[in-house]
């Protein structure tokens, strides 16, 4: 890209973009507003980035939690001065939480224009707390050539730090001075300057050192198999929430451990493990309802636990394993401590891809009666739940999660819903050899940002679907502003049942009022009217047959919204009466 030098603030934004773009960034989400004029400029022209305006700004900033979530690389979030980086805050919560890398640019007044009623003007200074990464404020803009390798070097700090030692968001705050546009400047000092500093500026050798070849240089030491791991024959993996870039990696490393250890994995429906099933005979989906029953939940009482990423969503599998307090190992990579029960616990902190080469550490070999109790529990229980539901004609909703793991084309990118889109998968979702990748935010567990976020995932992606329910998407509806700039194509499967859903498994909904008003918020909207005010196609479904003919095969471009209408509270009653009770 060149360099440009009309006035200092686009010398400043270009070579702030040619630096990003040199050390790996490809996207870039655009806000509109006037005081970040020189970064939209910048970026606009800067080629091999992809530009995205999106109008809502915290619509803008969960569509490039999405991206960064399907790529796995930073993407850049640029927005005006004043309130508006404010609503970047959700989605910078997340993006830590989840460890997910989202570099944050908010444009700013100068220094002399704040703390005196400059319009648009806040203190945006640790705008979003202790969440970032690390946050920092530019230098205003300068010709200097030592301000100028400051600004290349502080740049690629902060493009690093979006991913290392642990991904998350990085906050840097942007000031400018007038002219924002690039128009020659009136001062003649710094026209001079400007002049002077483009006969001499060498491109090549200012960016010499700037490279996307750069490796974190945090290592993980091959560490030894733990003894007790290979003393006990009452031993659980726990394949947590996580979305791995490389599912089928992950999984093969999981199976490969459990299969030498002997040890039955407990595989929540947010890992891809339940979608790569033959390679792993021990995976037990239904742990939820076989927990809920006292006999198995006592005969089935661990010794050790290898917990593999973030805990499921399960509250039974908590409180079992709060109330026996096993030895526990948990595998995980980042510096974050991911022990909500303050169990006798270990972190490792590595990768459980780098357990390569454990097998030849004297794994065992012989049978387990234990690991066979839990396969038989799973046989019992996963047969009667799908006969349950192949038989059931009815628009329950947990069906539409059921229905997805078998009918859903290979490699089907899918977002889920938080509430009760997430706890049906977990539920319901079967193994498989599809190779379905499940995305989610479920670092805060919120549902901001659902559609956008959904959106940010399937953008430039294969055909991906998201499951969700009436609420979820009514809070984020104006991430379909996004629609004339969305390449590809993303079905949801909305679960309508007026409210929230997830109240009514609460003790709260016996209390009426004020439960209906104040906790299930029946919205009583005409999705049908919503659809077509932002231009997506709606489709009301009638049965499971016509959800099943619609998935697959999935369109190839566009949005469109399948509506399944439900009782919300007769499918309450029915999980009450099933699941709770464990009436498998």
């Amino acid at each position: 890209m060149p360099i440009g030098f009309r006035n200092i603030n686009e010398l400043w934004a270009s070579i702030f973009t040619e630096t990003l773009k040199q050390m790996g960034l490809n996207c870039a989400v655009i806000c509109p507003g006037s005081r970040s004029t020189p970064l939209t400029i910048a970026f606009a022209v800067a080629e091999g980035i992809e530009v995205i305006p999106i109008l809502d700004e915290r619509s803008a900033a969960f569509f490039a939690l999405g991206r960064a979530k399907a790529s796995g690389l930073p993407v850049a979030i640029v927005c005006t001065s004043g309130t508006a980086g404010a609503n970047f805050y959700s989605a910078v919560v997340e993006a830590n939480l989840s460890r997910v890398p989202l570099l944050i640019l908010t444009a700013d007044r100068p220094q002399e224009l704040r703390n005196c009623h400059s319009g648009q003007t806040i203190d945006q200074l640790k705008l979003f707390g202790n969440y970032p990464n690390w946050q920092a404020e530019l230098a205003i803009p300068s010709t200097n050539m030592e301000m100028l390798a400051y600004l290349r070097q502080t740049t690629i700090y902060a493009y690093e730090q979006t991913l290392y030692p642990v991904s998350g968001a990085v906050h840097l705050n942007i000031p400018f001075r007038d002219p924002l546009a690039p128009i020659r400047e009136d001062n003649h000092l710094n026209t001079t300057s400007l002049q002077s500093l483009q006969s001499d500026f060498n491109s090549e050798e200012f960016f010499a050192a700037v490279t996307d070849k750069f490796k974190p240089t945090i290592t993980h030491s091959q560490i030894p198999i733990p003894q007790k791991w290979l003393e006990t024959k009452r031993g659980i993996i726990i394949a947590g929430v996580a979305q791995p870039q490389q599912p089928q990696k992950y999984c093969t490393a999981i199976a490969q451990l459990a299969q030498n250890l002997k040890f039955p994995v407990l595989a929540e429906g947010l890992s891809p493990v339940r979608n790569y099933a033959s390679l792993n005979p021990y995976i037990i989906s239904t742990y939820d309802s076989i927990l809920r029953n006292q006999h198995f939940a006592t005969e089935l009482t661990p010794e050790v636990v290898i917990q593999i990423g973030e805990m499921p969503t399960s509250k039974i599998l908590r409180q079992w394993l709060s109330e026996n307090n096993p030895l526990r190992w948990i595998i995980e990579p980042s510096n974050h401590n991911l022990d909500a029960l303050h169990g006798r616990v270990v972190h490792l902190r590595m990768n459980i891809e780098e357990i390569e080469g454990w097998e030849n550490q004297g794994m065992r070999k012989q049978g387990d009666t234990y690991l066979d109790m839990w396969l038989g529990a799973e046989v019992d229980v996963r047969e009667n739940i799908d006969t349950v539901l192949a038989e059931k004609t009815e628009l329950f909703e947990g069906k539409a999660a059921w229905l997805l793991s078998q009918v859903l084309p290979p490699q089907t990118p899918l977002f889920i819903a938080n509430s009760m889109p997430v706890r049906d998968v977990e539920f319901f979702w079967k193994p498989n050899n599809l190779g379905i990748q499940p995305f989610f935010n479920r670092g805060a567990n919120g549902i901001d940002g659902t559609l956008s976020t959904a959106l940010g995932i399937a953008h430039n992606q294969k055909s991906s679907v998201m499951l969700t329910g009436d609420l979820a998407l009514l809070h984020d509806t104006n991430g379909f502003l996004i629609r004339n700039k969305f390449i590809g194509h993303l079905t949801i499967v909305l679960i309508n049942n007026n409210g929230g859903g997830i109240f009514e498994m609460l003790p709260i909904s016996e209390f009426e009022p004020p439960f209906e008003e104040l906790f299930a918020t029946p919205q009583d909207i005409d999705f049908a009217l919503l659809c077509q005010t932002y231009g997506v196609k709606h489709q009301l479904i009638t049965s499971w047959e016509e959800l099943c003919s619609k998935l697959n095969p999935l369109p190839n471009t566009g949005i469109r919204v399948l509506e399944i209408r439900t009782s919300r509270k007769q499918s309450a009653k029915w999980r009450k009466e099933n699941l709770i009770m464990g009436n498998w």
